[in-house]
């Protein structure tokens, strides 16, 4: 018995996608009709295509991109269900960024401005990166100056070029002088975006060749955060220590999605493979953010390295024992060498002090 087909109109109703996103869906070779008549051109599709059609209609409504769609379509439906859990994670990571900058500029329209203060404040800061015990060179790249602390983490057969890239498009910011609270962020995001560009042409397109990028700017009175990867930056703030940055990385994602734990992670073969990197073109979009500095600060900027072999207690316990950042960076390197020294490791320190004014 033959089935009965539906025309574009009467599948559109049935679908709830328009008839003009039907004939880009065909287009794309994402829904593909069941019979296009050759006089005509005409399109017909068959009820058996319904489901498909809902899904993606479902698909687009969650924001998913068409390339992501025709992953999920792709699949089968436990595979399919594990790529909409992830891709979801990675969405709500990238809407905490923007509700985080939501709400600083909220709070800088609505909140009376205070008193200058009797001191100004500046960094002290100290930097170091060391090879590990296993690598047989280092990618990574670090810098600390007055007004800016960096790291990078290059990958692949570029990876080293392509971290010192990262880090020199950020320093051009440092060399024009003390940015504006209110426009470091956009000034950042220009920043990246050329920083990009450089380690793209280093690739040579080679997808393994990229690096991470984190890194801070100095305003005066404020820190503007830029992320992308899983070299990460820590606060240490009256005898706590809090992570200020998000992993761009698969296992990350995964344990968002709890369908893995931290202690899981640490042993899991995908460690290392990472979602966001610079050198992965426009749309790998990094967090930024601004971060109100108090006096008494110390902050952390640092590789994989450390972190992949040093628990985050111990981290807390070397930074607060410390007497200033250059102690600190080398007890943090050396407990990661202590621990295996697996890969290269970073670190920067940096405290908040108050000087007096001239």
């Amino acid at each position: 018995m033959r089935t009965e087909l539906l025309t574009i109109g009467a599948f559109a109703k049935a679908s709830r996608l328009s008839p003009k996103a039907l004939r880009l869906y065909d287009e794309l070779r994402l829904l593909r009709p069941a019979r296009v008549d050759p006089d005509t051109g005409y399109r017909y599709y068959a009820p058996a295509q319904l489901e498909r059609a809902r899904l993606v209609a479902w698909l687009r409504r969650l924001g998913m991109p068409l390339a992501g769609i025709r992953t999920v379509c792709s699949l089968e439906p436990v595979e399919a269900a594990r790529e909409i859990r992830a891709y979801w994670a990675r969405a709500e990571a990238e809407t905490a960024a923007r509700r985080d900058l939501a709400a600083f500029l909220v709070d800088q329209l609505t909140t009376e401005p205070e008193r200058e203060p009797t001191g100004m404040l500046e960094l002290r800061y100290s930097a170091h990166s060391d090879r590990g015990h296993v690598r047989p060179a280092n990618q990574d790249t670090v810098y600390a100056g007055r007004g800016l602390l960096a790291v990078a983490d290059g990958c692949g057969p570029a990876g080293a070029p392509a971290s010192r890239a990262a880090v020199a498009a950020l320093k051009r910011l440092e060399d024009a002088g003390e940015p504006a609270a209110g426009g470091v962020l956009n000034q950042l995001e220009d920043a990246v975006r050329g920083a990009d560009e450089a380690v793209r042409e280093l690739a040579e397109g080679d997808a393994e060749n990229g690096t991470t990028l984190t890194a801070l700017l100095w305003t005066g009175s404020k820190l503007a955060l830029v992320h992308i990867g899983d070299s990460r930056a820590y606060l240490l703030r009256d005898g706590e220590l809090f992570r200020i940055t998000h992993d761009h990385s698969v296992v990350q994602s995964l344990i968002d999605e709890g369908r893995l734990t931290p202690e899981e992670a640490d042993s899991h073969p995908q460690r290392a493979l990472l979602f966001k990197a610079l050198g992965g073109g426009p749309d790998q979009v990094p967090d930024l953010r601004l971060h109100d500095a108090r006096t008494g600060d110390r902050y952390l900027l640092c590789s994989d390295g450390l972190t992949g072999v040093v628990p985050d207690g111990r981290v807390r316990e070397l930074l607060a024992a410390a007497p200033g950042p250059e102690a600190a960076v080398h007890r943090l390197i050396g407990a990661a060498n202590a621990a295996g020294g697996p890969d290269n490791v970073s670190c920067v320190v940096a405290d908040v002090v108050e000087t007096s004014p001239a």
